[in-house]
């Protein structure tokens, strides 16, 4: 899903929105030349958001800044809060700021949910990595949020199973395919890993290191679906190739079965982003000082590129009658030494700022006491992240990932994997179209 395309300017933004009748207001943002998002006197926001303790990393702000008061309101995440703010913003009263997922930016423009803050925000572009800065652009001159915690890809292996086994650390995937082979001839009751039908961010990340390009979208505002490209394609064929193989497992990730393969060493690796250690805790809790953690095997050897699997930003909503003082805390919540020190003690995340990756407000997590470089060697992964772009239905490519691989994993063979994909594609290409956008394929 890397953007690798022309910037594009904002009136294809609107173009793509128009299709659906949804531009009436989205050139009064809060990113327009008027000076409508500008606040006199004392200003009260309201913060919708899912992480854990924001409130508390609020209070900083509310302490500071007793003119401009954030209220934080608990909301879930994923597709129910995307399906909530298009709703309050049809009825007028969406917040004023939200926590937005990468993903979830392209539907909430094309929905005019969220202003251009560029005028306010736009010279905060240094603070992040070039990758991350692209997601929140959408590859135009506007800027949609700030982004708030990058979720860079790696690979997390068990050290002292790797070295009973006489296993090296994969660095192309050619590699990982070799070590997957021994893996299971030196220990025939386990596996390197598992291929989960569950988890199509995880397999968006894959695709996104090896240059997938999903959603593109011209300076017309014509949209191009593109999910069965060559890259995506590259990545189909390897993990398909492997499960028929038998040397990667074919269950699902997150339930009982795995955790158990986890803590017990039946799985000896996991592909994740940089939030791992914290599933880890609770998933295998007696492997604790066990595991790992290197760069994600590349596809050609010499390269050093990531993908992602997750992440968020901060954006102001075009109902905000206080655009100017919502992007002021959108920009201090995400790159102020303390806000981010806030971030990562209280709702544990790994900031997207490139000051915040590094120094005294990130400590070596307990789980991995045996890799005291953790957050070092993270910080220089997390700076090659390829820079991915979303489209407008990406909860419709999701479902379609989920309904296509869960029955080629099941199968165990690579024609399947391959049918999912193009299948994945196609629906995610109809429903651009029945959506009213103006869309081709690749």
């Amino acid at each position: 899903m890397s953007i690798h395309r022309r910037q594009i300017s904002r009136r294809s933004m609107l173009a793509g929105a128009a299709a659906l009748g949804l531009t009436s207001t989205l050139a009064a943002c809060g990113g327009s030349d008027d000076d409508s998002g500008k606040s006199s006197g004392p200003v009260k926001l309201t913060y919708w958001s899912w992480a854990p303790n924001m409130e508390k990393v609020a209070a900083i702000w509310n302490k500071k800044n007793p003119d401009i008061t954030v209220t934080v309101s608990k909301q879930a995440s994923g597709g129910e809060i995307v399906s909530k703010l298009i709703t309050a913003k049809k009825a007028g009263n969406a917040p004023d700021l939200i926590q937005v997922e990468y993903q979830s930016l392209p539907t909430l423009v094309s929905n005019d949910v969220l202003a251009d803050i560029s005028k306010y925000v736009g010279d905060a572009k240094s603070e992040f990595s070039d990758g991350l800065w692209k997601m929140v652009t959408l590859g135009t001159d506007a800027v949609y949020s700030v982004p708030q915690d990058s979720a860079p890809l790696m690979f997390y292996y068990r050290e002292d199973l790797f070295k009973q086994h006489g296993l090296s650390v994969p660095k192309t995937w050619t590699e990982f395919a070799e070590v997957a082979r021994a893996a299971k001839k030196a220990a025939p009751d386990a596996y390197l890993t598992t291929f989960s039908s569950n988890d199509p961010g995880l397999f968006a990340g894959l695709a996104q290191q090896a240059g997938g390009q999903w959603w593109t979208v011209d300076g017309g505002g014509k949209w191009t679906v593109g999910i069965d490209d060559a890259g995506t394609r590259q990545v189909t064929e390897f993990w398909g190739g492997l499960v028929q193989e038998g040397v990667i497992d074919n269950q699902p990730m997150y339930t009982p079965a795995w955790n158990q393969a986890l803590n017990k060493g039946t799985h000896l690796a996991w592909i994740s982003a940089v939030w791992a250690p914290g599933v880890l805790v609770s998933s295998a809790p007696d492997t604790k000082g066990k595991w790992r953690m290197a760069p994600l095997p590349q596809w050609k050897s010499g390269d050093n590129v990531t993908g992602s699997w997750g992440g968020s930003s901060t954006g102001v909503s075009s109902d905000s009658e206080h655009a100017e003082a919502a992007a002021k805390f959108a920009r201090w919540i995400n790159t102020d030494p303390e806000a981010l020190a806030a971030l990562v003690k209280e709702v544990a995340i790994y900031p997207a700022a490139t000051k915040g990756q590094s120094g005294d407000i990130l400590t070596t997590p307990e789980f991995f006491s045996n890799q005291a470089d953790f957050y070092t060697t993270a910080a220089e992964i997390a700076a090659t992240t390829a820079p991915s772009a979303w489209g407008p239905n990406v909860q419709t490519a999701y479902t379609a990932f989920q309904d296509g691989f869960g029955s080629a994993t099941k199968a165990k063979k690579e024609a399947p994997f391959l049918s999912a994909l193009s299948s994945m594609q196609s629906k995610t290409f109809d429903d651009m179209k029945k959506q009213g956008f103006e869309v081709t394929e690749a």
